[in-house]
């Protein structure tokens, strides 16, 4: 990964009826914060039709180097990290980057 390329994160989160309404309001309280960061270029959740304890989150940072801040940043690490994994059954990400014309 090129660290001047762009960043499209893809996050796959599964947690439970009970904790749904948390993970949510985590969510909802995370993702302005994020938009905030100058390498944050787009941050949208995604409630599953057919399963609503699925979540998918895809963020969009300049490059490599805005996405480690946000790893980095107190937001991430206590609304991510502290709060919302503790209450997932499964977490996938992927990293991904736009392709580039041949």
């Amino acid at each position: 990964m090129g660290s001047t390329d762009p960043v499209v994160v893809v996050a796959h989160w599964q947690t439970t009826e009970t904790e749904l309404g948390t993970v949510l309001a985590h969510v909802a309280a995370l993702r302005p914060q994020a938009l905030a960061e100058p390498g944050c270029l787009g941050y949208q959740a995604f409630q599953s039709v057919d399963d609503p304890t699925h979540l998918l989150l895809v963020e969009h940072y300049r490059d490599a180097a805005a996405l480690d801040e946000h790893l980095a940043s107190r937001h991430y690490q206590e609304l991510a990290v502290e709060r919302v994994r503790p209450l997932l059954t499964d977490r996938q990400v992927e990293l991904l980057q736009p392709r580039k014309a041949t």
